[in-house]
């Protein structure tokens, strides 16, 4: 007998599993449980004895992990199901009725109905258990809430007035230039008192002799100018330096927990990847290997090459009915963290590879946006880097003619022959910007055609004056 366990896994509710055959019948529905060692031991011991145990649940938050790795310990098999799948065969049985019990049971039944797209997780597939992948997630949400903060400190400093953005090189702050608004929030009168001989040792000290006199009279004039300013008063410079001071120390903050996490990232990379497969490829360094890493998991467990790719969510919507077939824009189906990977991967890369370089270069002539063409451009980039994982040889740099050149040449290869000029790019905007306006509707498009006109303007024909 092999035995189909469909688990609606909760988070803090308990779980609902429902038990079947391989024929889809039911031998026991909504049973109830909790991850406790006393519930998953009663709910396997109560099972039927059975060669096989296939397990299917969705991947609730991390409440399917530890019920995962318990189950598959004992010798089930565990298929991970994406909530939007088993969603729609639910809507099918009942469209006006969700609940646990009932998406149990349909989890149980869908490896009758749909066997070929049940992939079992390898030993190694545990999502977040993957200290890389982790590592990985966490510095993409620390990045993106440091700039965040540095977004906030450029909307205090333009209540300063203009100058700031030149002293303190503002957009992607320095450390020296935070430690700077960390001392004294940016206040004229506290820099005034602190003046140029204290200003600038504390530049020196926080740049490590990178910042001097220079960058301390830059900072001294936009606090004069600042003053002048607010001559007429209505701005506190006190109250506002306590919320420079605090996102200035945030943002610090931040970045010392991203630099600890570029180590670590980098000693989990080194595991994953001992040999720098992905690392030899242009475009990418650790951080954004280990990315792309831990986003596809071990790419040995696709089937496929074209698997790979529809993974990522970079291949195309297909929409085909007879004899009319058209492309849409990418399904966007798999984790946003590693379409951003290799999107930002690909962009670098194009230009130090010519093949890549070549293709760009083609597909903004034909009239894409950038970010099409570089989607373009990173599906084919995780598909060599795939292709490298499997053969375990590194990434070949080579022209468009296939002969090995290396990263210097191709550099100066795509400089020099496949260049998008600032012409191409205007020439696709005006294109974009007249489809546009053909598809746009206006207020006379979207009138009634039997509707009566409501100026003159609209009929071409006259009206009789009335006596």
């Amino acid at each position: 007998m092999r035995l189909r366990l469909g688990i609606d896994v909760a988070c803090k509710a308990a779980h609902q599993v429902t038990c079947a055959d391989e024929t889809g019948k039911f031998l026991f529905s909504g049973r109830r449980f909790r991850t406790t060692v006393d519930d998953l031991e009663k709910l396997w011991a109560s099972l039927p004895a059975a060669d096989e145990v296939l397990v299917v649940l969705e991947p609730t938050r991390n409440a399917w992990v530890p019920l995962a790795a318990w189950l598959r310990s004992r010798g089930a098999k565990v298929v991970l199901v994406p909530p939007e799948q088993s969603a729609d065969l639910r809507d099918y049985y009942h469209k006006h009725t969700k609940n646990d019990r009932l998406d149990s049971r349909v989890l149980a039944r869908l490896p009758l109905l749909h066997p070929e797209g049940l992939r079992v997780l390898g030993d190694d597939e545990l999502g977040p258990a993957d200290p890389l992948r982790r590592a990985t997630r966490r510095r993409r949400s620390l990045v993106k809430r440091r700039t965040a903060t540095y977004a906030r400190l450029d909307a205090l400093l333009e209540l300063l007035g203009p100058w700031w953005a030149d002293a303190l090189n503002t957009g992607e702050y320095s450390k020296t230039a935070l430690t700077v608004l960390e001392r004294t929030g940016g206040d004229p009168h506290a820099l005034q008192r602190l003046g140029r001989k204290r200003l600038t040792a504390l530049l020196i000290r926080a740049s490590r002799g990178a910042w001097r006199d220079q960058h301390a009279d830059r900072i001294l004039h936009a606090a004069q100018q600042s003053l002048q300013l607010w001559t007429g008063g209505g701005l506190d410079f006190t109250e506002l330096a306590v919320d420079l001071s605090g996102e200035a120390r945030l943002a610090l903050q931040l970045s010392t927990e991203i630099d600890g996490l570029d180590d670590r990232i980098g000693v989990l990379y080194d595991e994953a990847d001992p040999a720098g497969l992905l690392l030899s490829a242009p475009g990418l360094g650790v951080t954004s290997a280990a990315a792309i890493l831990a986003g596809l998991g071990d790419p040995d467990r696709f089937a496929t090459l074209a698997g790979v790719r529809s993974f990522t969510g970079l291949v195309p919507k297909l929409d085909e009915s007879g004899t009319s077939s058209r492309h849409g824009p990418p399904t966007k189906a798999g984790d946003p963290a590693l379409r951003e990977a290799l999107f930002n991967a690909a962009d670098r890369a194009r230009k130090t590879d010519p093949t890549l370089a070549a293709r760009y270069q083609r597909l903004i002539q034909a009239g894409k946006h950038h970010n099409s063409a570089v989607c373009t451009l990173a599906a084919a980039l995780v598909t060599r880097l795939a292709a490298c994982w499997r053969s375990r040889t590194p990434y070949q740099l080579t022209d468009v003619n296939g002969q090995p050149i290396t990263a210097a040449e191709g550099r100066t290869i795509c400089a020099t022959h496949y260049q998008v000029t600032d012409a191409d790019r205007a020439k696709n905007r005006s294109q974009r910007a007249a489809q546009r306006q053909k598809q746009r509707t206006g207020r006379r498009n979207k009138k009634s055609q039997s509707a009566p006109a409501a100026d003159l303007s609209a009929n071409q024909t006259s009206h009789p004056a009335v006596a």
